[in-house]
C-alpha cells in the first residue's frame, strides 16, 4: 500500500516533522541486501544501513529463521531472578569480540538504555567502593546519548533537550571537537584537536575530582554529524580519567560492529573504556536490543552484601529476550562468516576518496570521514538553517538513494556489504542531488 492509500494520521512518528512527512510521506515497503523498495516498487539504495544500523545488509533469512525458531520454542522468558539459555549463549558470543577486559555484559533494549544504564552503573559503581560523593556526570558538546532523561541530561545537543524542563542537575560537558578552520576536508582522524580533551581538566578543577563518577562521549560523535576523533584525542581523555579515578564510557551505539573497520571503535583507536555501550548493528537493525559491557573490576564492585541481595536494582522487561539474543548470535555468526569487520576496513580507502570527490560540489564546506563513515557538510541558507540539507534528502530519494541528514550535514553509513560500484552509484547520485538543490536554493 502507497502512503496515499493507508490513514497515517495515528502513528505520531520519533524525530519526524510529521504534518510535513504526512503531506509528502516517503514509504519503505520491503528491503532486501542494499536496497529498500518502495510501495510502486523502486529501488532505492541505502546508503544509512537503515539508521545506522543494518550493517550486514538487509533480509538476513539467518537472522529472520532463528527469530522464528525463538518464538517458537520460547516466546517470552522473565530475567528478573529467571534466566534461559539463549542469554547467556548471546552474553559469551559479545564477550569474544569485545575489547579486552569487557566481560560483564548487562542486556537492554535500546541505545537510549543503553546510556541510561551505564550512567546508573558508573554511580552504582563508586557508591559501593565508598566515594558516593561521586555523582557528577560529563558528557561533550554534540554529544548523542539517546533520550531518556540521563542520556539526554548528559547529551550535548541543546535543541533535543529545549522541551523537557529540568533534567539531571550533576551534569557538565567539555568542548566538541569540530574546527572546520583547521581540520576541513581532513581524511579520517583530523590532525589538530588532541588538547581538547584537557577540557576535562576545567571541569574537575571547577567541581573537584572527587564528585565526578563519569565522563561519556562518543568515539565517533555520530548524530550531531560524523565527528572523527583528533589524533590523539581519546587516548588523552583516557589518561585524564585514569589519573582521577573517573570511569570512562565510551557510547558505540553507531561506531560497534564494523563500522569504523574494526568490531568496535575502542579496538579501532587502541582505547579502552570503562563502559562499553552498544545498540543498532548489535542485531542488525532486526529486533530492539541493546547492552552495556563493564570491566570485571566495575561489576565486582558491586558483587557484595549478603550472597542474596540484589546487587543493581535496575533492568527492563525484555532484557535478553529470548527472540532478541537469536537474533544477536545470528547477526555476530554473519560478521564473522562473511568477514565484515575486515570488508569495512579495506574498503575504506575506495570509501574515502569517493566521498571526498564531493568536496568540489556546490555549497560543499567540509567532507569528514572515517570506517565506512561519511559527512558532506553544506553552507547553511541565511536565516533557514536545515532547509538544504532537507532538500538534498528529498531529491536523493526520489533519484533512488537514502541518506540521513542532521541540520546541513549529510550523514553516510551503508551496510558493510556495499561494492565498489555501489559506493561510486551513492556518490553520483549524491553529487546530482545536491548540484540540483544548489540550483533552486541560493
Amino acid at each position: 500500500m502507497s502512503g496515499g492509500e493507508i490513514d497515517l494520521s495515528a502513528w505520531w512518528m520519533p524525530f519526524t516533522a510529521n504534518r510535513q512527512f504526512k503531506a509528502a510521506p516517503r514509504m519503505l515497503e520491503r528491503a532486501e541486501g542494499m536496497h529498500y523498495y518502495t510501495p510502486d516498487g523502486r529501488q532505492v539504495l541505502d546508503g544509512a544501513a537503515g539508521l545506522w544500523c543494518v550493517n550486514a545488509g538487509h533480509g538476513r533469512a539467518e537472522i529472520a529463521d532463528a527469530v522464528g525458531s525463538a518464538l517458537r520454542h520460547l516466546d517470552y522468558a522473565p530475567p528478573f531472578q529467571m534466566g534461559h539459555p539463549l542469554a547467556f549463549e548471546a552474553a559469551e558470543a559479545l564477550k569474544a569480540i569485545l575489547p579486552d577486559g569487557l566481560d560483564r555484559i548487562f542486556f537492554v533494549n535500546s541505545g537510549s538504555e543503553a546510556a541510561d544504564t551505564a550512567l546508573k552503573i558508573a554511580r552504582a559503581y563508586h557508591v559501593a567502593r565508598g566515594e558516593p560523593n561521586r555523582v557528577w556526570l560529563v558528557g561533550r558538546e554534540r554529544g548523542y546519548h539517546g533520550v531518556n532523561f540521563g542520556g539526554l541530561s548528559v547529551g550535548g545537543i541543546p535543541n533535543n533537550r529545549a522541551a523537557f524542563g529540568p533534567l539531571l542537575r550533576e551534569v557538565d560537558h567539555i568542548r566538541h571537537t569540530l574546527d572546520l578552520e583547521r581540520n576541513a576536508f581532513a581524511r579520517g582522524q583530523p590532525e589538530h584537536g588532541a588538547k581538547l580533551a584537557d577540557d576535562l581538566l576545567r571541569v574537575i578543577a571547577e567541581h573537584g575530582a572527587e564528585k565526578i563518577a563519569a565522563v561519556m562521549v562518543e568515539p565517533m560523535a555520530g548524530s550531531t554529524g560524523v565527528l572523527p576523533p583528533p589524533i590523539g584525542y581519546l587516548e588523552r581523555l583516557r589518561s585524564i580519567c585514569d589519573e582521577h579515578g573517573i570511569l570512562l564510557i565510551f557510547d558505540e551505539v553507531i561506531t560497534g560492529f564494523g563500522r569504523l573497520g574494526a568490531p568496535f571503535a575502542a579496538q579501532r583507536f587502541g582505547v579502552t573504556p570503562d563502559v562499553l555501550n552498544m545498540a543498532k548493528g548489535l542485531t542488525n537493525g532486526a529486533i530492539p536490543m541493546g547492552a552495556v559491557a563493564v570491566r570485571g573490576e566495575v561489576h565486582d564492585a558491586l558483587m557484595n552484601g549478603p550472597p542474596g541481595a540484589i546487587e543493581l536494582l535496575h533492568g527492563y522487561t525484555y532484557s535478553g529476550h529470548p527472540a532478541a539474543s537469536a537474533a544477536m548470535i545470528a547477526t555476530l555468526g554473519i560478521y564473522s562468516r562473511e568477514k565484515l569487520f575486515d570488508r569495512a576496513r579495506e574498503l575504506e580507502p575506495y570509501w574515502q576518496d569517493a566521498i571526498h570527490s564531493l568536496r568540489q560540489s556546490p555549497n560543499v564546506i567540509d567532507v569528514r570521514d572515517i570506517g565506512l563513515v561519511g559527512a558532506v557538510e553544506l553552507a547553511p541558507l541565511a536565516g533557514r538553517p536545515g532547509a538544504r540539507g532537507y532538500d538534498v534528502l528529498c531529491r536523493a530519494f526520489a533519484s533512488g538513494l537514502l541518506v540521513r541528514v542532521t541540520a546541513d550535514t549529510i550523514a553516510l553509513s551503508p551496510p558493510l556489504i556495499i561494492s565498489e560500484a555501489q559506493i561510486d552509484e551513492l556518490v553520483d547520485k549524491l553529487r546530482t542531488a545536491i548540484a540540483d538543490s544548489s540550483k533552486e536554493l541560493q
